[in-house]
């Protein structure tokens, strides 16, 4: 057996318990699902699910540790996510709230906001060092290949993530519907999300491997 039931069923309480826990990816969910409605929420959630995979293959294949090894590597791709978020709060800054799914008078189609989603996941260096750190824990080396095991790993806390992520899609898709009957309530929805691009934007500069 690959890895045993019980410590899968260990693994996935706790990846549901970090899934709800506060954090960018929850909070991003929230209020691009409160702006645009839970079908932008569950757009997201499918990207940053997606992210996930990268983060889970960078682990398995190694990559992670020369991430965290190279602090040129981890500082240029932490940068670069800060910059998008930035980019994010700039663009929320400049809604107009005339429509819960436009921004700048554009409508984010559903693959714009599952690439949002993607971006906004792959950008962010901290989740990869999560993974090296927690995943890892759950693996029996003297088992079968470690490969397989992380992969499996990985997708019990996709699983995990797209359960409590979706739930907050479709929470916060329904109180969205009701606030963004007022223009006035929609601009300051963009409003709080741009504070929030902001403040994740900081912490993501200032984290250290």
């Amino acid at each position: 057996m690959m890895i045993e039931s019980t410590s899968l069923a260990v693994f996935f309480a706790a990846s549901l318990l970090l899934a709800i826990s506060p954090g960018p990816d929850n909070l991003f969910v929230l209020t691009q699902s409160l702006i645009g409605g839970r079908i932008a929420g569950f757009m997201i959630t499918l990207g940053l699910c997606t992210g996930l995979l990268v983060h889970i293959t960078a682990v398995s294949l190694g990559v992670a540790a020369l991430i965290r090894a190279s602090s040129l590597a981890f500082t240029s791709l932490k940068m670069a996510g800060a910059g998008y978020l930035l980019y994010l709060a700039w663009r929320a800054f400049r809604a107009t709230g005339l429509t819960a799914t436009k921004v700048d008078g554009e409508r984010l189609t559903p693959v714009q906001l599952y690439r949002r989603g993607i971006i906004m996941n792959v950008s962010n260096p901290k989740v990869t060092m999560f993974f090296l750190a927690f995943v890892p824990q759950f693996v029996d080396p003297g088992n079968t290949p470690v490969f397989p095991q992380i992969i499996l790993l990985g997708g019990v806390f996709i699983t995990a993530t797209l359960i409590i992520f979706g739930g907050v899609a479709a929470l916060a898709g329904r109180v969205g519907t009701w606030l963004n009957k007022s223009a006035k309530t929609q601009v300051w929805l963009y409003r709080a999300a741009g504070a929030l691009f902001i403040t994740l934007a900081a912490k993501l500069i200032l984290a250290q491997r």
